[in-house]
C-alpha cells in the first residue's frame, strides 16, 4: 500500500471511483483522533494531508493536548496463555526479554 509521510505521521491513499477523488486518513492514531484529507490529484492530496497534519499539531499546541503520532511503537496482542508461556520460555532461553524477543521474531517474519 502506498502511503504519505510527513512529520512522523503516515497517511493512507484511497480512491473514490464514483467521483474521481482521492482521500485518506492518518494511520495508527488512537481511537479518539481522526485526521482526514482529500484531493483531485496526488499533489492536492499530499498538500491537504500536510495541511491537516499541521492543523492537528497547532490544535494540540493551542489547547495543551497530547500529540498522538502514527504508530507509537506500543501495541497489545492477545494470545492464549499456553502460547504466552511458550514465547516467554523461548525468550528466556535465548537470554532476551519477552519484548526484545517478540520484536526480533516479528522483524524476522517481515523480511
Amino acid at each position: 500500500m502506498d502511503t504519505l509521510k510527513y512529520k512522523g505521521f503516515i497517511g493512507s491513499i484511497e480512491a473514490e471511483m464514483d467521483d474521481n477523488t482521492l482521500y485518506g486518513k492518518v494511520l495508527g492514531l488512537d481511537k479518539s483522533t481522526l485526521i482526514t484529507y482529500e484531493g483531485l490529484t496526488l499533489l492536492e492530496l499530499k498538500e491537504d494531508f500536510e495541511r491537516a497534519v499541521d492543523d492537528y499539531i497547532e490544535h494540540c499546541k493551542a489547547n495543551n493536548l497530547p500529540l498522538h503520532k502514527s504508530y507509537s511503537g506500543t501495541f497489545n496482542v492477545r494470545i492464549s496463555p499456553e502460547l504466552h508461556a511458550r514465547v516467554a520460555m523461548s525468550a528466556q532461553s535465548s537470554g532476551m526479554s519477552l519484548n526484545a524477543y517478540v520484536q526480533k521474531v516479528l522483524s524476522a517474519a517481515l523480511l
